[in-house]
């Protein structure tokens, strides 16, 4: 492999490690915000010995999760110093912002949050958990803005071959990215609600904690509803905004490959892209494609053989990561239903409690192959139509990469497996 590849496979590894932390951090942050305010609207001690307990599995995991991702940003410079050095007037100003402002926010108030019991009172205490879950999500929305840069480029002009920052508000206002934070996020705090649903239930098969694990459920449930319902319409949102703006990614993830009006969606596909087509495509929906790409039946939706060879994602990848996550996030909303409508009673469903805490991952793997679509659906470039990602690694030996997918593999390993076992131990542990 040469050392594109190879960096690629390392910031995969790297990223898909510390994306196994955000998504708990950005979800169970509002989650415990919600609980904590009905603590202090209530006056009720069950609540704050709920808030108390969720809280402990919050802080490991966010702990964790700062750790996995400050090696991130140095990758920027050890191997990928050609695209920082095209992008880094605008992509470095945005993750300046994320960690002067974001970053430090939440920092500072989840310190102030987890010591500060008995310190401050009880309305600052709770400001201070829902400052952390602003601070955490608007950290994920610089940086996703960051990326969507490299999705949408926009608010810029070329000076001496380099994109200049000149518009600031487009940047931050990107299209593309605003509709990939809805996503991200929505998603995320979807992962919190699996996440509590999962411990509560794994308790209560146990007659655990029955008034509190029960009063978790019956929250998690409800928001558990209500975000895996917005995941997928801000997933169909970005669907028709990749149609846009990238429509080789879209003909990526239905294997479409010639363009044309009307164009049907079929229920089975199994691309073959050495010889252009599909090796199986068979049960259309007339239009079905047109109308969920551009809300007309009649629109035209370009296939991969107008798109030059060169210039086009891999198609199998793409595909299969893009069904995987819509299959995953079809599920989710009918299941949440059926969860939310037995909240009441659901000490007596013995079977749904003992398999929900096996589910716990499911929304995490939704989420990599959304993440999977998103970045391997825009090669070949790592700047959309500008920059080649053949073009943007660092001139390094391969050999150098190699050892250090090593030694990321290793750490990152062995951190992932410190937080299942930490998370596992406290959750297990329940309250007292």
């Amino acid at each position: 492999m040469d050392v594109v590849m190879l960096s690629r496979i390392q910031f995969a590894v790297t990223v898909f490690f510390h994306f196994i932390f955000v998504p708990l951090t950005l979800g169970l942050s509002v989650l415990l915000a919600i609980m904590e305010t009905m603590y202090v609207r209530t006056g009720n001690e069950m609540y704050k010995r709920m808030v108390k307990f969720w809280g402990k599995l919050f802080i490991i995991n966010f702990t964790l999760g700062v750790v996995t991702g400050i090696t991130l940003e140095f990758q920027f410079g050890t191997n990928w110093s050609r695209y920082s050095e095209y992008v880094g007037d605008i992509f470095g100003s945005l993750l300046a912002i994320e960690a002067s402002t974001s970053f430090f926010l939440e920092s500072t108030f989840i310190a102030v949050w987890y010591f500060g019991w008995k310190k401050v009172s009880k309305k600052v205490h709770c400001m201070c958990i829902w400052l952390v879950a602003l601070a955490s999500n608007m950290s994920a929305y610089w940086i996703i803005m960051a990326n969507a840069f490299m999705q949408n480029p926009v608010g810029y002009k070329m000076v001496e071959g380099k994109p200049q920052l000149n518009d600031f508000f487009a940047v931050i206002f990107n299209p593309y990215g605003l509709g990939e934070f809805a996503h991200t996020v929505s998603s995320s705090w979807m992962v919190g609600g699996m996440f509590v649903l999962g411990i509560s239930a794994w308790h209560l098969v146990r007659k655990n904690e029955v008034e509190l694990f029960k009063s978790s459920f019956k929250i998690a449930s409800i928001f558990f509803l209500i975000f895996s319902l917005a995941t997928a319409a801000a997933g169909h949102h970005q669907g028709q905004i990749a149609a846009k703006y990238q429509p080789a990614k879209l003909a990526a993830m239905e294997s479409h490959w010639e363009t044309g009006n009307n164009v049907p969606m079929y229920l089975l596909t199994w691309p073959n892209a050495e010889n252009n087509g599909n090796a199986i495509q068979a049960l259309p929906i007339p239009s079905a494609l047109s109308i969920l790409a551009y809300n007309d039946p009649n629109a035209e939706v370009i296939g991969l053989n107008d798109i030059p060879e060169e210039d086009r994602p891999p198609v199998l990848p793409t595909f299969i990561s893009f069904r995987i996550m819509v299959g995953l996030g079809t599920f989710f909303p009918i299941f949440a239903i059926a969860l939310f409508m037995w909240r009441k009673k659901i000490e007596t469903k013995t079977v749904v409690l003992k398999a929900l805490p096996w589910l716990i991952p499911l929304p995490y793997i939704c989420i990599m192959f959304g993440w999977t679509v998103t970045e391997v659906g825009r090669q070949p470039w790592i700047v959309y139509n500008m920059l080649r990602t053949s073009d943007a690694a660092s001139p390094i030996e391969a050999s150098m990469v190699v050892w250090s997918i090593v030694a990321f593999t290793l750490i990152y390993t062995f951190l992932g497996l410190l937080d299942i076992y930490l998370l596992r131990k406290y959750a297990m542990k329940g309250p007292k």
